[in-house]
């Protein structure tokens, strides 16, 4: 089976118009930082030290700024400039991915179609997320082809009403704002003709940078004037969630420096906070670690999977159980940091 991959590159170019090689320049100043060697580095990225060396030199000729500095004690160290470099493809990264994923998925179909033209193809759409994202790689590893899209939970489960997936992803809170969580999705979803398949639990919660230098303690800090937020995007799961709490705690969104921002990712926000665009975002704590930010923990959800009943006992359905049944794709989501995966796989009662 053919597997397209879209990443995304970016350019950088001095005043003369010559452009940086940034692709292998930054693999090179991230194992810089990781290493704090530029001979440890090069190894790393499959380069002699005498290439490595001759980016870094050739970025400072054209830009006349240095990229590295060697410091007793500490070895190599980037410079603020680098740093920077890096932060802003992580964060291109992490706001791009789900379209490019989207869009991969697209062609891949389309070649699948050319090659085998009795393919039979599974239409997920769902909210991005690591579960789900654990969930198509299983689901590739074991013959299943599948056509991601990645949209809000509200766009998934209205997908879904109106056939255009076979599965749609959404995730609920667990406790006190679940009725109200329900009520938002009971105009797309059916429980006379729907299915619910558990996905995940996991925890939701604020992303504060390492040793939290704000002193964030909870949500009610949010309105403080001296802190900056990033928040996801309207319709997501995430966000609505973020606002029922908010309303239950009589906190003012509009007082919330940076809430009208829209990220499509909880790596976007994360990204941002540890680069120091933000102070403060809210989201699962597995974009947190992968950050290497601080996580204040504040509600768990569960993320389900629905799908029309009359397909529960078709191939490509019994295909995915099969998926989220195995201990393999559990080991993988207890693996996430603030996922549990104990349950997935079990049907479940939402209305």
């Amino acid at each position: 089976m053919l597997k397209v991959d879209i990443r995304p590159d970016w350019i950088l170019r001095d005043a003369r118009g010559t452009p940086v090689a940034l692709p292998a320049l930054l693999a090179l100043l991230t194992a810089v930082s990781e290493t704090g060697s530029i001979s440890k580095a090069a190894a790393a990225c499959g380069m002699s030290y005498r290439h490595a060396w001759g980016l870094l030199e050739q970025f400072g000729e054209q830009f006349g700024a240095r990229l590295v500095h060697k410091v007793r004690g500490q070895g190599t160290l980037l410079s603020p400039l680098a740093e920077k470099l890096i932060w802003a493809d992580r964060r291109i990264s992490a706001r791009l991915s789900p379209l490019l994923d989207s869009l991969a998925s697209e062609l891949q179909q389309e070649l699948a179609r050319v090659l085998a033209a009795d393919a039979q193809v599974l239409r997920l759409t769902a909210s991005h997320g690591f579960a789900v994202a654990a969930l198509v790689t299983q689901l590739g590893e074991g013959g299943v082809t599948v056509d991601i899209k990645y949209r809000s939970s509200t766009e998934a489960v209205a997908a879904l009403a109106r056939g255009e997936c076979d599965l749609a992803g959404f995730h609920l809170p667990v406790g006190q704002f679940e009725p109200a969580a329900v009520a938002a999705h009971r105009q797309w979803l059916d429980p006379a003709r729907h299915a619910f398949l558990h996905l995940a639990c996991r925890q939701q919660g604020l992303f504060v940078g390492r040793g939290n230098p704000k002193g964030v303690a909870g949500l009610d800090d949010l309105v403080r004037p001296d802190l900056r937020f990033v928040n996801r995007q309207h319709g997501s799961g995430t966000r609505v969630l973020l606002e029922l709490l908010l309303a239950d705690r009589a906190l003012d969104p509009s007082r919330i420096a940076g809430f009208d921002s829209a990220e499509f990712t909880h790596a976007a926000v994360a990204a941002y906070v540890a680069s120091g665009m933000a102070d403060v975002s809210f989201g699962v704590e597995t974009a947190a670690r992968r950050f290497d930010l601080d996580f204040i923990p504040v509600c768990r959800e569960r993320y389900f999977l629905a799908c029309d009943k009359t397909a529960l006992a078709t191939p490509l359905l019994a295909a995915v159980r099969a998926a989220l049944e195995s201990a393999a794709f559990r080991t993988v989501l207890d693996g996430l940091p603030g996922y549990d995966g104990s349950a997935s796989g079990a049907l479940e009662t939402l209305f």
